[in-house]
């Protein structure tokens, strides 16, 4: 089987001179097809940094990344934004939906992007509306539905260029308790139902015991990583 994410050695090192600052520190680990894992960990221990990475979003200053089992260490930003587009789907604390456009639009943009005809797009987009348990919202604005109907309409938008991977940045970071679970219920079955390998940082404990593996980062480095036999069930 081939990692959608490998990483040898990895590191990222920030400043100049004497005020150089390790945030990676030597990072090797693998995420198979199919697997939901949590990355937690302190502020600074570089659990961000290596989402950040894994996404194309920041490149590393030294090892090895590969992606499917291409390594993505030495393209060109081009293609590195290329791939993002269309391999990847982000989840964000704060949805980064756009204010004046509909739902339905909003879950279209990654597809406007990859060149996409309309006709096919809108379909696509009421397709991931629907596996999130939102079609009925597809007109809406963002200012007119609540915090988690926006996420759902967020993760859709992630859903639809049926990427490899799916990256959540502290997705329930701005919702109450309830929703927060309810969103976590969603992509649980998201990846145990429809087998999208899905990773997420989370500093909740609550929230990472959705994931089958977690994930624990601290200066730089991988503390624990540990299967999560007792994850918790997902949504019905």
């Amino acid at each position: 089987m081939t990692a959608v994410v490998r990483t040898e050695n990895l590191t990222k090192i920030y400043g100049m001179g004497d005020l150089k600052v390790a945030a990676l520190n030597g990072v090797t680990t693998s995420i198979d097809p199919g697997e939901f894992v949590a990355i937690m960990g302190p502020s600074g221990s570089g659990k961000s940094t290596f989402m950040n990475i894994i996404g194309f979003l920041d490149r590393a200053s030294s090892g090895t990344y590969s992606f499917e089992g291409e390594d993505v260490s030495g393209l060109s930003s081009d293609r590195l934004a290329d791939m993002r587009s269309r391999r990847l789907g982000f989840v964000f604390q704060s949805y980064n939906l756009l204010a004046r456009t509909t739902a339905v639009q909003n879950v279209e943009l990654p597809l406007v992007y990859a060149g996409m005809p309309e006709s096919a797009r809108r379909e696509a987009a009421l397709a991931a509306l629907r596996t999130v348990g939102v079609e009925e919202l597809a007109l809406h604005l963002p200012n007119q539905l609540s915090g988690g109907q926006q996420q759902r309409i967020a993760i859709a938008r992630a859903l639809v260029n049926n990427p490899s991977l799916i990256l959540a940045d502290e997705p329930t970071g701005a919702l109450d308790t309830k929703t927060s679970h309810d969103v976590m219920q969603l992509i649980s079955r998201l990846n145990s139902e429809h087998g999208i390998t899905i990773v997420v940082v989370t500093h909740e404990r609550d929230i990472a015991a959705y994931a089958r593996r977690i994930m624990s980062f601290r200066d730089g480095k991988i503390e624990s990583d540990v299967t999560n036999a007792s994850a918790k069930a997902t949504a019905t």
